[in-house]
């Protein structure tokens, strides 16, 4: 199966001691494509300097819902800076996260909205991170309004993207509902180990929903390990440190699901990973 991982925070401290060999180990077993998102001023551009000292890399440039009350105008102006970098793709990570609130929910929405305007701008699309608390949509409901309301599915987003999807649920959380009104806009949806977790239980039917074209796969290492994952003994992180080698289990299990063949659904994420991230916009 050939595989993707549209979502991996390498530049993290984590994978300080064996960054390369990470790197490496991922395209050893597979991955052919591998994005790493920034979630604030410093990480976006330590994903930049990598994506360019590696060109197997590429990169996203953003401030995470956690970071929204804390980051200055310079930290937007450096992302605004970044994100004409053409080894930039993406920008994100950013979205909503009403589970652990770090920012308010006020700081959260106005950050939202840059970076939804800067996707449009740039024809470049956002990485979208998406958290309820226990039970909860409205993490959901509110970022499906967001873009809405900054003209996602509408004129703005076709002017700038075309027929290119304008924005990725990363690590796809949430009820099939929201699914699908993010899928009528057009967005790409990204599944993570996060699919093995309580809770979660609506994406395996998400699954089978989204188009073949707009279906990706990621680890959103170092979190998020799915069953299989080893504890790891290193600074900065305890417990099983996900990798991106370890995306062929989340694509196992989208395989499983669509009752897919290796070859199809392999061949799918590769192609729906470069009409996401690697496509021209239009003009």
């Amino acid at each position: 199966m050939r595989l993707i991982d549209s979502h991996a925070h390498l530049q993290a401290h984590p994978f300080d001691r064996d960054r390369p060999e990470t790197v490496e180990a991922a395209f050893a077993a597979g991955v052919e494509r591998l994005l790493v998102p920034g979630w604030d001023a410093p990480s976006s551009a330590r994903a930049l300097e990598m994506a360019e000292a590696d060109g197997r890399l590429d990169a996203a440039a953003g401030i995470h819902p956690h970071d929204a009350a804390t980051a200055t105008d310079a930290d937007w102006a450096q992302i605004v800076g970044l994100v004409g970098q053409a080894r930039i793709v993406g920008i994100g990570e950013t979205g909503l996260d009403y589970d652990r609130m770090h920012s308010s929910r006020e700081a959260q929405l106005a950050n939202l909205r840059c970076h939804l305007r800067l996707a449009l701008d740039s024809g470049k699309p956002a990485i979208l991170h998406c958290r309820s608390g226990p039970g909860g949509r409205d993490a959901q409901d509110d970022l499906i309004a967001e873009l809405r309301a900054a003209g996602f599915g509408c004129a703005a987003s076709r002017g700038a993207f075309g027929d290119r999807p304008p924005a990725v649920l990363h690590s796809y959380s949430g009820p099939v509902d929201y699914a699908r009104a993010a899928l009528d806009m057009g967005l790409s949806i990204s599944f993570s180990g996060l699919v093995f977790r309580g809770g979660e239980e609506a994406s395996g039917e998400v699954a089978v929903l989204v188009p073949a074209e707009r279906l990706m796969i990621e680890t959103d290492s170092p979190y998020l390990a799915p069953p299989g994952v080893p504890r790891h003994a290193g600074p900065g992180f305890s417990g099983r440190r996900n990798s991106p080698e370890w995306v062929r289990v989340t694509g196992e299990w989208l395989r499983e699901r669509r009752g897919a063949t290796p070859d199809s659904i392999g061949a799918g994420f590769v192609a729906a990973y470069d009409a996401t991230f690697r496509s021209r916009s239009p003009g």
